[in-house]
């Protein structure tokens, strides 16, 4: 594996991608526009609900469908009737019915890339078709409201030549995110053939995805198997729920094993099985025990040396994020067919946290 930070290239451009009718389940010109970042065709784009998508939301449903676009703008798009069933108007809780014809006008994307950022990246591996980033903490993948620069968008933007366009124009080789605060590895492609690659392997699941997490907390068990159904927060828009008999609930499991325990901690090793939005951090929180400063699902967001060690007072914040970090993946290369396994290693206020608590005794 080659390692290398910081190097200056020139900004990466975007081309759309002659394949992605191949890949893309919605085969028409309108969403190669979409996908690509071109200008969209004004003719609606027509889906048919199935089967086994009956029973879920109409804001759902297109959400799944364009992945790019955000559930406020196709709730927008819903409520200005750009999107309908059978021809006629719905709201966006409607429960679709198999064999129901929606039709959507899709709106414009932004059509220029985010704009290159000389901000440091440590690069695990690469080659010429993709690299591997270890992600630091903090760091937004790519713009959203609130975050329009500082992002890793605008960083590959800087020290790439080439990137994919497949993800969008504001997405240049984003292959698959990490929460704001969670460090780590990710994937980024610089070919729009190699991004398709990489996604037809996350989407068959046969990359392997290694966490380390410091959860608050001790498992009863050394290691097993979290197999609980993720959907949407009844009521908390930015948090997800394990929802049972919820139609728009999606199954999800994590193996998780324990690494090291503490008085009141345990570090631990994750392997989620499913990518399900905050999976990990949800389900080690059913199990009573939720990840540190996880400010969503555990309740604080940072802890000091003297609240971690019940010493005398020591202000010092040692964590001011949640305590996960994605450590490893493991891969076949999707052209040269070779194993990577590239590994980030954790990030350093994890790892002071973990000295810390390396002081204390073990809890046998």
């Amino acid at each position: 594996m080659q390692r290398r930070t910081n190097r200056r290239r020139r900004p990466a451009s975007s081309k759309a991608p002659d394949l992605l009718h191949a890949y893309n389940p919605i085969k028409t010109s309108a969403t190669v526009g979409f996908m690509s970042g071109q200008e969209l065709s004004s003719e609606p784009v027509e889906l048919v609900v199935t089967e086994t998508q009956a029973g879920v939301r109409f804001d759902w449903f297109l959400a799944q469908q364009f992945p790019i676009y955000s559930r406020v703008l196709l709730r927008k798009a819903i409520n200005a009737a750009a999107a309908r069933i059978d021809g006629q108007r719905s709201k966006a809780a409607h429960k679709l019915r198999a064999g129901e014809r929606i039709t959507i006008v899709l709106p414009d994307l932004p059509r220029s890339a985010p704009h290159p950022e000389d901000i440091p990246l440590d690069v695990v591996y690469e080659d010429q078709w993709l690299a591997v980033i270890n992600k630091p903490p903090g760091m937004v993948v790519h713009p959203s409201r609130g975050h329009w620069s500082g992002t890793l968008s605008s960083a590959l933007q800087f020290h790439f030549d080439q990137l994919s366009g497949a993800g969008g124009p504001t997405r240049p080789g984003i292959v698959h995110r990490l929460d704001r605060d969670t460090s780590g590895v990710m994937l980024v492609a610089k070919d729009d053939q190699t991004h398709m690659r990489l996604s037809g392997l996350f989407e068959q699941r046969t990359i392997e995805k290694e966490y380390f997490a410091i959860v608050v907390g001790v498992p009863d068990h050394d290691r097993g198997v979290i197999e609980q159904p993720i959907g949407p927060h009844p009521y908390h828009r930015e948090k997800m729920a394990i929802r049972r008999d919820h139609p728009n609930s999606r199954p999800a499991a994590t193996y998780y094993e324990v690494v090291e325990r503490f008085d009141g901690f345990t570090a631990i090793k994750a392997l989620p099985k499913t990518g399900r939005t905050h999976q990990i951090r949800l389900h080690l929180s059913s199990i009573g025990c939720h990840v540190l400063c996880d400010k969503l699902y555990g309740g604080r967001s940072q802890i000091t040396r003297s609240e971690l060690l019940r010493r005398p007072p020591d202000d010092d914040v040692l964590l001011a994020r949640q305590a996960l970090h994605a450590r490893r993946l493991k891969l076949i290369h999707p052209h040269t067919g070779e194993n990577l396994e590239p590994v980030a290693s954790i990030a350093p206020d994890i790892q002071c946290v973990l000295d810390a608590l390396r002081e204390l005794r073990p809890r046998r």
